[in-house]
């Protein structure tokens, strides 16, 4: 089982620890994407702050993010399950997994990530500022540029294993499954359900996926298709639909409490 995450928009920044080295990173052989990637947003912040904080729209009360950038080639690193911190993350709580759990994690889980594409729990990076829709000089729109690059090297990761995908829609639009993958294909979509009517709530559908991707870490569950996930998540609890698509498999977790 292979789960793709979104990153945070919130991280936090190492405050010690080596610089990056993209030659450490996990599937090294995105290295000359990243490289394109990492240029392009070091050369944006260096050359005018205001211009960088128009493109990569961020608040005048946070221009220290264009500094971040323009230094992350030589800023400190941490492990990436560290340094991204929004809502997802703070639910799944990846430094109080079980021994088990976090060799799992290492494991299975990749983060998408706009500098990087995809990274592990383990790697090595430093705090940043670049979302997934930017659109940066000398490179372009960050979503094609990983549409570019993504696609073989996750169809070759997965192999025959099941893809959990739980990308918000910015991030899916990096890479889509092609058709030859839709059946090891699953999504999954958390609804609030509240006398009878059903509803998406962001903040908590992250924190929902965050808590289901820890307790399949922690149940050493390893579903391969998925049917196979949707009665691991009823074991685990959890009330979930199935809804079988042309480009893979939805699942809908349906929760009374938020």
């Amino acid at each position: 089982m292979i789960v793709l995450l979104p990153p945070s928009e919130g991280k936090t920044a190492p405050r010690r620890g080596r610089p990056l080295d993209l030659t450490t990173l996990t599937l090294p052989s995105l290295t000359p994407a990243r490289e394109r990637v990492l240029d392009a947003l070091v050369s944006l912040c260096e050359a005018d702050e205001t211009e960088a904080a128009r493109v990569l729209d961020v608040p005048r009360s946070q221009l220290g993010l264009v500094g971040l950038n323009a230094r992350i080639r030589t800023a400190p690193t941490a492990r990436a399950d560290q340094v991204y911190s929004g809502v997802l993350y703070d639910a799944l709580s990846p430094a109080t997994l079980s021994t088990a759990a976090r060799r799992r994690a290492t494991a299975r889980l990749l983060v998408t990530s706009s500098l990087f594409g995809l990274v592990g729990p383990a790697d090595r990076i430093p705090a940043y500022r670049l979302s997934g829709d930017a659109v940066l000089p000398r490179l372009g729109g960050v979503a094609a540029h990983w549409r570019g690059s993504l696609g073989h090297v996750v169809e070759e990761l997965v192999g025959d294993r099941l893809l959990v995908d739980l990308r918000s829609s910015m991030y899916a639009a990096f890479w889509r499954p092609p058709a030859t993958l839709a059946r090891r294909v699953a999504t999954v979509r958390v609804l609030h359900e509240v006398g009878g009517r059903r509803q998406v709530v962001s903040h908590f559908n992250k924190a929902t996926k965050g808590r289901i991707v820890r307790e399949l870490l922690e149940s050493g569950a390893a579903p391969r298709s998925p049917g196979r996930l949707a009665d691991a998540l009823r074991d685990l609890g959890w009330t979930v639909e199935v809804e079988p698509g042309r480009a893979g498999t939805r699942l809908d977790v349906v929760v009374a409490e938020l």
